[in-house]
């Protein structure tokens, strides 16, 4: 299958593109970092030699690079899968952030998967099959404090991957919103929280993948994964 997957450099992005290079799949993976999306790609080619893995640099928040990054990936194959984990965190109170935070998490967590799903969608409608899945949060169910515009993004990629996934029944697409809590990410490096007490990022693309492979007729519409002990 043709896989799809923005933020694709590190942390939850990138041990999806393991998961489903490790599964023979061929890869097209997008990230805003040029050096950390090639060394990445450097050492997914070095694993797996015999799958096919592309990258581009691109912005998802910045919909000119969007449509360069699906043409790119159209001018190859129309995607099997989709999966928009591109996003940002960035911490605070609504009351006290600074100017422009909230127009930067819509950008990035909201924005983003719109326009990247919306890029490749008439293909995908015209061959009548495919599947999406939105990389939501725990905070996309729950408010919780010092969560901010990010909570506030979040809520807003929950609700548009629900309304698609009603757009999409007719047409074979699946979508898919997954919820995880807290995985140990390149966010949580310096924190000082125990790696133990959350979930590897691999745990994410793990039932991400096992997800995609169901038959035509079952659609797990929404996946919320925490972390063995609960939320921090």
């Amino acid at each position: 299958m043709n896989i799809v997957i923005t933020g694709a450099s590190k942390g939850i992005g990138k041990a999806l593109a393991e998961q489903f290079a490790a599964n023979g799949n061929t890869l097209f993976l997008c990230s805003r970092g040029e050096t950390g999306l090639y060394q990445a790609l450097g050492e997914l080619a070095q694993r797996f030699p015999e799958v096919t893995i592309k990258a581009m640099p691109a912005d998802v928040s910045d919909k000119q690079q969007v449509d360069q990054f699906a043409a790119w990936v159209l001018s190859a194959a129309v995607p099997d899968i989709i999966i928009n984990n591109a996003g940002q965190f960035i911490p605070g109170s609504i009351h006290q952030e600074d100017e422009g935070v909230l127009d930067q998490m819509l950008k990035l967590n909201l924005y983003s998967a719109y326009h990247v799903t919306r890029s490749f969608l008439p293909e995908m409608i015209q061959r009548g099959s495919g599947h999406i899945f939105n990389i939501c949060s725990i905070a996309s169910l729950h408010a919780y404090n010092n969560g901010g515009s990010y909570g506030i993004s979040k809520y807003a990629l929950l609700g548009l991957t629900r309304n698609l996934r009603e757009e999409m029944k007719p047409h074979g697409i699946k979508v898919t919103a997954v919820m995880p809590g807290a995985a140990y990410t390149a966010s949580w490096e310096g924190a000082g929280i125990d790696p133990g007490r959350i979930m590897k990022a691999s745990d994410i693309a793990i039932i991400i993948e096992a997800a995609s492979r169901l038959s035509p007729q079952a659609c797990v519409e929404d996946i919320v994964l925490r972390p063995q002990l609960g939320d921090l």
